[in-house]
């Protein structure tokens, strides 16, 4: 028997990410496709949000976990590593869910093909768009470290209501 693929959608849509609790797998654009493989078998792509991810077999195991509660058994899980994946993936609901959370999300689009450029490797630059505060909705934030509390994030602090606050780099 054949899963529809639009209910395997809404499952994986109701798994959280380990490290944003706020989002989901989808919300974030983690899961590439949902089809069902010349063998019938449902497979699953996965892009992990950068190749060193310690989140991916978290990620992969609770796909696993939520197929196996529907009675999926035997599904493949596929990692894809190229394209890489970007915060350009992240779905509308997804920002508005990182802002509810505290997190400021990403500004503008990721660097794209500056990306590859080595001054953009070594050092993090602040948003050129500004940072929105996500608790005031003030523009006037100021850059603390380029690491925050994952690496995809940098720390910021607005300087209106003086809260510090993760923004999710865009990448």
């Amino acid at each position: 028997m054949h899963t529809a693929t639009t209910d395997v959608w809404r499952w994986l849509s109701e798994i959280p990410d380990p490290e944003v609790p706020a989002v989901s797998i989808v919300d974030l654009g983690i899961v590439r496709d949902v089809r069902h493989g010349a063998d019938a078998r449902l497979v699953v792509t996965v892009t992990p949000t950068y190749s060193g991810c310690p989140a991916t077999e978290v990620i992969a195991n609770s796909i696993r976990e939520a197929l196996q509660d529907h009675g999926v058994a035997d599904a493949r899980i596929e990692m894809q590593l190229s394209p890489a994946w970007t915060t350009d993936w992240l779905t509308p609901e997804a920002k508005e869910k990182l802002r509810r959370y505290g997190i400021a999300p990403p500004a503008g689009l990721a660097p794209g093909e500056r990306a590859i450029d080595a001054s953009r490797i070594l050092r993090y630059r602040p948003a050129d768009d500004g940072v929105t505060c996500p608790r005031c909705g003030s523009a006037r934030t100021e850059l603390i470290s380029g690491f925050g509390s994952t690496p995809c994030k940098a720390l910021y602090r607005c300087v209106a209501c003086r809260e510090p606050f993760d923004y999710f780099k865009p990448h």
